[in-house]
């Protein structure tokens, strides 16, 4: 290995990238590789990128929108795959890829995989459910039948039709029912139905065919045309044991075009029968109704009683019901005559100029009774009065002053003079007399009958 300087061929890395680039590509324009799916993810481009991984290496891969548009299966985490693409290496990163035009599922049909993925989105969003199904009508005016014009399933849906019931009237929706245009035919055949609004029972119907063949009847937008539909629908696609997503959202499932021409109308014949059959249940019933009505009638008639009897025994009646209302109501009369008489007697009684008069009475004698009580009062009260006075002359200080006597009071306090030893010598006194009042100094006292010098 020779590394002098002089026969160094020096690469920046973009150049080295670039070489080994174009090398890959080159060496492996298109190739199919086999591989799991891992770290699968969708930004908002719309690209899928993903890695391809086996036991033991991975690679990674890309698939550009403009592709993966066309996939009839969603790729998921861990699903084994086939692909079909070019290798090529991304420079900013260094690293190699395989960019892929072609996806399906490894070991199970892409198409399969499609079916069941719709099939279990559209059921977890109800459009399975029971409770959605309409009840197809009994006896239909006008069909829809949206279907292919030609073949021999139109010829045995007509056929059955018009010799089952042939007054039904058939409106044919012309579709293709294969093919890349046969799914938005569809849709726009139930819109028309909708739109026009004469039909009262849709047929979708489409003869057998592999599943290739079907894919019109499991695309998402003929299910949800059959979903929205106001009418019924009937599915009649392919063979008995072909299922399809229309299958499954329409209101019912006929194995057979021709199965559900007979589900979609009963047999003329026979409802003309059960029509006879009615007629003459129903006229016997109604002669045994007529007799039985005639019996009863007769049997009224045989207990009824003749009128004029049953008028005279009525005006007996009431001549009876008179004489008891005269009776009943003369004894009344007397007996309210009674009681007016009782009460006029106790209003006489109890009058308010009778009671008056007695209140006028007893006024009376309450004033005179008054009078006498006020008389011995008087005279008790005055003689007490006398007594009373008689002893207050007796006691009064004025009497005993004109019996001669006096009252003696020192001046100053004008305390009455009882002990000669409470009065000082020289004090001034005031007596009292009966008539007048003297005043007197003291010169000298005595005290029991002794003269104090």
């Amino acid at each position: 290995m020779n590394l002098s300087s002089q026969n160094r061929q020096i690469l920046t890395v973009s150049q080295l990238t670039t070489r080994i680039k174009s090398l890959l590509e080159k060496s492996f324009p298109f190739v199919w590789i086999s591989g799991e799916i891992s770290n699968f993810r969708v930004p908002a481009s719309g690209h899928f990128y993903f890695t391809l991984k086996d036991s033991r290496a991975q690679i990674q891969a890309v698939m550009f929108k403009g592709q993966n548009r066309l996939l009839k299966f969603e790729p998921e985490h861990g699903r084994q795959v086939l692909g079909f693409g070019r290798i090529s290496l991304y420079e900013p990163r260094g690293s190699y890829q395989i960019i892929l035009e072609h996806l399906e599922p490894e070991g199970v049909g892409a198409l399969q995989i499609a079916f069941e993925q719709l099939k279990n989105r559209l059921e977890a969003e109800g459009l399975f459910q029971d409770s959605h199904k309409q009840t197809l009508p009994t006896l239909p005016r006008q069909i829809a039948l949206i279907t292919s014009p030609t073949g021999a399933v139109v010829h045995d849906l007509l056929t059955i039709l018009n010799r089952r019931y042939p007054n039904v009237q058939v409106d044919i929706h012309p579709v293709k029912v294969q093919g890349d245009a046969a799914e938005t035919q569809i849709v726009e055949a139930f819109d028309i139905v909708a739109e026009r609004g004469r039909a009262e029972l849709v047929i979708l119907a489409r003869g057998g065919g592999a599943l290739e063949d079907l894919q019109a009847f499991n695309a998402e937008p003929v299910a949800r045309a059959i979903f929205g539909c106001p009418l019924p629908v009937i599915s009649a696609i392919g063979h008995e044991t072909d299922y399809t997503i229309a299958d499954f959202v329409a209101d019912l499932r006929a194995p057979t075009p021709s199965a559900a021409a007979e589900l979609a109308v009963p047999v003329k014949a026979e409802l003309t029968d059960l029509i006879a059959q009615y007629r003459q249940g129903l006229s016997r019933l109604l002669g045994q109704a007529i007799e039985l009505r005639t019996r009863r009638l007769q049997d009224l008639h045989s207990r009824l009683k003749d009128p004029r009897r049953i008028i005279q025994d009525a005006r007996i009646k009431v001549d009876d019901y008179t004489d008891r209302l005269a009776r009943v109501f003369s004894a009344r009369l007397e007996l309210s005559r009674e009681r007016l008489a009782r009460r006029q007697d106790n209003l006489g009684r109890f009058s308010p100029r009778q009671q008056l008069s007695q209140y006028k009475e007893k006024l009376e004698q309450y004033i005179s009774n008054l009078k006498l009580y006020i008389d011995i009062i008087y005279n008790e009260k005055a003689s007490l009065y006398r007594e009373a006075a008689a002893r207050l002359n007796t006691l009064d200080p004025s009497a005993t002053l004109k019996r001669g006597y006096s009252i003696t009071r020192i001046r100053e306090n004008g305390k009455i003079v009882m002990d000669p030893e409470r009065v000082a010598d020289g004090q001034m006194l005031d007596i009292n007399v009966a008539r007048g009042t003297l005043s007197a100094r003291v010169d000298k006292e005595k005290q029991n009958g002794q003269e104090n010098l």
